[in-house]
């Protein structure tokens, strides 16, 4: 258990405070003559006590290391992945709705032209960094032979873009 949480009756160890509480209880004519700032519970005594251990966290704490900086960025561009899918939806309400020429006028204003490169830009390297992450959080083994991770991510990479590319020609072709 951590040195400064109280811990469970009967243990014999613990926050001090809590310690106080396994006393006899006092008579009740002294506990009234208590005034309240004696009468101090045991978890408003840890209270106290935590907030003064707290150390103050700096603000750009992921600016020190490069790895926690890419982790910052990746968890960001989830809301440029957010905007994708409801700007997807967008679309395909536009189409089953039958309002297709007003959804291409929104999309056509510069500011909507921006938007959606900075949310490929960040859709991608969200992509790209997930994918890098996959051979630490699948271990493949085959004959007990561990597949490298490098492998792993030449698959993902791979099938990424043969599925990409895939749906680029249905998309792109000439009727």
């Amino acid at each position: 258990m951590h040195p400064g949480l109280p811990q469970a009756r009967g243990s014999g160890r613990g926050h001090p405070a809590v310690q106080a509480d396994r006393r006899p209880a006092l008579r009740p004519a002294v506990e009234q003559a208590m005034t309240s700032e004696e009468k101090v519970t045991p978890s408003a005594a840890v209270r106290t006590t935590s907030a003064a251990y707290r150390p103050r966290t700096d603000r750009l704490w992921f600016a020190r290391s490069r790895r926690y900086t890419f982790f910052v960025l990746r968890e960001l561009t989830s809301v440029f992945v957010a905007w994708a899918i409801v700007f997807t939806l967008m679309l395909v309400d536009a189409v089953l709705g039958g309002s297709l020429r007003d959804f291409a006028a929104l999309a056509s204003r510069p500011w909507m032209i921006a938007l959606n490169v900075v949310a490929l830009a960040a859709t991608a390297f969200h992509a790209i960094t997930f994918l890098n992450l996959a051979p630490r959080a699948t271990v493949v083994r085959l004959d007990g032979w561990r597949v490298p991770a490098w492998m792993i991510q030449g698959g993902n990479h791979s099938a990424w873009v043969l599925i990409s590319a895939l749906i680029a020609y249905f998309i792109l072709r000439s009727p």
